[in-house]
């Protein structure tokens, strides 16, 4: 059988799964230390070392990369959500340690720690969101740069399908009669949607009828935490006072902040000098200090953690207590399970919005779709949840797979491809 592989490339997380010669689809694990895991973080370290007076780079992916980052990180580079940037035309290259370096290279450096040296040959099908993350994502764009990704890593040839379809094909292997399917596919950086036809038996058993994608995922609601907790501490709304005019401090230094994926771009001699220069000229330049502080020293991963873990603990709890502290900043707030769901109600608003789009395009009537499959984290925000009970009823919807559903289904569409190639 051809070696065949699907692979999800996340902005948070990767997964590598592989089709075995019985049909099946094995996750790859990943080791670390004693334990092992499905899942390997989309993250890159670089570091520079001197030696006999030569200047060596040095990089490391995945977990190796934040244990990198975690033993040295202001003398290292972190890079995260890679995948956020693939179709933002805006940004090309950034310079490492006085190295350019394109996006597609870092995916492509990324890409070969992840699948190491097991896999060469081997057929790839690679996911892709519905709609990429940003403002001013142009899609096509998007999966061109995902592509040249795969071929700076030696995967010149690669199928790509859609990530929510993918995760909608291995649900459906659990159906015995005919079904529309709705799957919600919610990542770290976009939350897709893919309105599917199954109907056992037929040579091909799925049919993609229509698919609704949004930038709007977990590290969405991650920034609304940040933003209505965090940045007000740092100095967000406050003001400084120019030859006499009172200014507001400008709102891009916590929109940057707040996003965990820029942080390493405000990480510049010029961004921290305008904020120290602001921070001169406030009644209190304490906050922006400490501002300055989390960005030059790259205290900025632990807070995200932290911001991610009180997010976790809200979809099993009322409350949550956010408790961080680097230096002289400390946080330690209660928040309460009702104002972030204020916090993200624009963000559910347009979800739902999302939602009615794939089924429109589907041509499907809400009351017509036979089953709902919710995968990926944030589908465990209550008010998620909700949105999809409001819709279509508890019984309908199924959930699993969170973070390996994508990953199996791409491995099975890629079977599905090649016996309709070979008949």
């Amino acid at each position: 059988m051809t070696n065949l592989i699907g692979i999800d490339f996340g902005t948070t997380n990767s997964v590598v799964a592989v089709l075995q010669p019985d049909g099946s689809v094995q996750t790859q694990r990943f080791a670390l230390g004693a334990r092992e895991f499905d899942v390997f973080r989309t993250v890159l370290c670089f570091w520079h070392e001197q030696h006999k007076g030569r200047s060596a780079l040095h990089h490391a992916a995945g977990p190796h990369a934040i244990e990198a980052y975690l033993d040295d990180p202001i003398d290292s580079r972190l890079i995260m959500s890679m995948k956020t940037y693939l179709a933002q035309r805006s940004f090309t290259q950034t310079n490492i340690f006085g190295r350019i370096f394109t996006l597609e290279q870092m995916v492509s450096v990324f890409l070969s720690a992840l699948l190491g040296t097991g896999h060469a040959g081997a057929r790839i099908v690679a996911g892709r969101p519905v709609r990429f993350a940003g403002d001013f994502a142009d899609d096509d764009f998007g999966e061109a740069r995902l592509r040249a990704g795969y071929a700076a890593a030696g995967f010149s040839e690669i199928d790509v399908a859609m990530e929510p379809e993918a995760a909608g094909y291995r649900f459906t292997r659990t159906l015995t009669q005919p079904a529309t399917v709705l799957v919600g596919d919610f990542g770290g950086g976009t939350s897709d949607f893919s309105v599917l036809h199954f109907t056992p038996g037929n040579a091909r058993p799925v049919e993609s009828l229509g698919h609704g994608g949004i930038g709007i995922a977990g590290d969405t609601f991650d920034y609304r935490i940040i933003d209505n907790v965090v940045s007000p501490l740092l100095g967000k709304g406050s003001t400084y006072n120019i030859m006499g005019t009172d200014l507001e401090v400008p709102v891009e230094y916590f929109s940057g902040f707040a996003r965990w994926h820029r942080l390493s771009l405000m990480r510049t001699p010029r961004m921290l000098r305008d904020i120290e220069e602001v921070a001169r000229a406030s009644k209190d330049p304490t906050p922006l200090r400490n501002l300055v502080s989390l960005i030059k020293e790259e205290a900025g991963y632990q807070l995200y953690q932290t911001v991610s873990a009180v997010k976790a603990e809200l979809s099993r709890a009322e409350t949550a207590r956010l408790r961080f502290a680097h230096e002289d900043f400390v946080i330690d707030r209660e928040i309460a399970r009702d104002d972030f769901e204020a916090w993200i109600a624009p963000d559910l608003q347009l979800l739902g919005a999302t939602v009615d789009q794939a089924l429109e395009r589907a041509g499907v009537r809400a009351g017509e779709v036979d089953r709902v499959f919710l995968t990926g984290g944030t589908s465990f925000v209550p008010a998620v949840r909700r949105l999809f009970t409001a819709r279509f009823g508890a019984e309908r919807i199924s959930a699993g797979g969170e973070f390996v559903s994508v990953a199996e289904g791409l491995a099975l569409i890629g079977q599905d491809r090649l016996a309709l190639r070979a008949a």
